[in-house]
């Protein structure tokens, strides 16, 4: 069975968010693979009937390994308002990540200068400021563990490239299946153990709260985290959750 690449969760005139599956590029790079932006303007297109060309960009970018929330502007005037949000870190974005050794602390913050080689697609974190390097931080804690693995919620508080993925491994805690940062084994399906989980914002045009969460890949080992998110039973009740 083929998974589908997207599935909706938000979708307005100015914005499309939605949960897109491990293994499909959000943008084009040297593979030149068929993009999640190609196939959500192949949806927009159809559903709305539009001639031409149509504007859609992804706000941000999501590693081709990692599932969950992607959002993507269908007008210049929200990609503008939505990049300016996320340059003033007023998205808050939950990452759920799941890893074979226990994180010690079990909460904390994460500050690393991060150093990317854009020919080996690969990042380095340093302890201390480094030329050129771009500094790196983030929130974590764990929420519990199933079985032999354990599930670390992740804010991130700046959007660095594969930021999560190098910061856990530094922490001695790579990320399950993500053999370019230290995991033993990768997964199956090549993805990694890594899901966007959930984003707040406020929307750029109609200033109504926005919080999206998606739900974890359709498989048994990522199921059986879902009993271990807090959120759970406090968001029952909002109006303003989709999911």
């Amino acid at each position: 069975m083929k998974m589908k690449d997207y599935h909706i969760i938000y979708e307005d005139n100015h914005l499309l968010i939605v949960n897109k599956r491990a293994g499909i590029l959000v943008q084009g790079d040297s593979t030149g693979d068929r993009t999640l932006t190609d196939v959500l303007k192949d949806y927009i297109k159809e559903k709305y009937q539009k001639p031409g060309a149509v504007f859609l960009h992804p706000v941000h970018r999501l590693d081709r390994p990692v599932s969950g929330l992607v959002v993507f502007a269908r007008t210049s005037k929200a990609l503008e308002r939505m990049m300016e949000l996320f340059r003033k870190r007023e998205i808050q974005k939950t990452y759920w990540a799941v890893t074979r050794r226990k994180p010690d602390p079990i909460k904390g913050k994460l500050t690393h200068w991060l150093l990317k080689n854009e020919a080996k697609n690969t990042t380095t974190a340093y302890d201390y400021p480094e030329d050129k390097a771009l500094k790196a931080e983030l929130n974590y804690k764990l929420l519990g563990k199933i079985n032999l693995h354990y599930l670390i919620e992740v804010e991130p508080i700046t959007g660095r490239p594969h930021q999560i993925r190098v910061q856990l491994a530094t922490l001695g805690c790579p990320i399950r299946g993500d053999i370019k940062y230290g995991y033993d084994r990768p997964n199956p399906d090549a993805s990694i153990n890594l899901h966007a989980r959930r984003l707040y914002f406020v929307h750029p045009i109609k200033k109504t709260p926005i919080i999206c969460k998606a739900a974890v890949p359709n498989n048994p080992f990522w199921e059986e985290f879902i009993e271990l998110d807090p959120e759970e039973v406090k968001e029952k009740n909002l109006d303003h959750l989709y999911e």
